[in-house]
C-alpha cells in the first residue's frame, strides 16, 4: 500500500520555510541560493535552491497550490521515491533551461520559484489522469487534464518566444516539464 502524500506537505513547509528565510536574509539570500547566469555569480547548489525562493507570496501561493493539488495523487500512485524524483528532475531540469535561456540572451538576473517543479507534476498529471476535468478560474471553463496541459504549454511557449510577460521565467516552465517527462518514460519503462 502507498502512503499518505506525506512528502508533498514536507516540500510545502520546505519552501515555505525557504521563503521566510529569504525575507529575513534579504538580498545575501538571493544572492547565494537564487539561480543566477553561468557568468554572473553561478554555483551549482542553486540548481536546487532556487526552488525554495520566491518573488512574492503570491508566486508563493500559487506554486504551493499547484504542488498540493497535482503532487497528492501523484506521489500516492508513483511512492515517495519516485515522486520526488519527478519533483527535483523537474527542478533541474528547469534550472538548466533557464541556464541555457539567459546564456543565449545575455540575461543578468535572478531565477526564483518552484514553477519548473509544479510544470513537472503538471505535466505528470496530464499524462496519468488524461481525462480528468480541470477548470480554469479565467474563464471558467473544465477541460480535460491533457488538453489543459497541452494549451498551457502552448501559451508557455508563446509567451517565452514573444518575449511576453517579462520577468516570468517561461521556457524554465517548459524545461520542467520536460525533466518531469524523462522520470514518467523512465518510471514506465520499467513496468510501473
Amino acid at each position: 500500500m502507498r502512503s499518505h502524500p506525506s512528502t508533498v506537505w514536507t516540500l510545502i513547509l520546505l519552501t515555505i520555510a525557504g521563503f521566510l528565510l529569504e525575507i529575513g536574509a534579504g538580498e545575501p539570500a538571493i544572492g547565494e541560493f537564487a539561480l543566477w547566469p553561468l557568468q554572473n555569480g553561478f554555483m551549482p547548489w542553486q540548481l536546487v535552491t532556487y526552488a525554495f525562493l520566491h518573488g512574492s507570496v503570491t508566486h508563493l501561493a500559487f506554486n504551493m497550490y499547484g504542488l498540493w493539488m497535482f503532487g497528492r495523487e501523484l506521489e500516492y500512485i508513483m511512492g515517495r521515491r519516485t515522486f520526488l524524483q519527478l519533483y527535483f528532475a523537474s527542478i533541474l531540469s528547469a534550472g538548466l533551461m533557464q541556464l541555457l535561456v539567459m546564456n543565449v540572451t545575455g540575461g543578468v538576473y535572478p531565477t526564483v520559484g518552484a514553477s519548473g517543479g509544479v510544470f513537472g507534476l503538471l505535466l505528470a498529471y496530464g499524462m496519468f489522469f488524461p481525462n480528468r476535468m480541470l477548470m480554469l478560474i479565467f474563464p471558467p471553463v473544465a477541460l480535460p487534464a491533457w488538453l489543459f496541459v497541452t494549451l498551457y504549454a502552448g501559451l508557455e511557449l508563446t509567451l517565452g518566444v514573444t518575449g511576453t510577460q517579462a520577468g516570468v521565467a517561461h521556457f524554465a516552465h517548459l524545461g520542467g516539464m520536460v525533466g518531469g517527462y524523462i522520470v514518467i518514460r523512465r518510471w514506465r519503462s520499467r513496468g510501473r
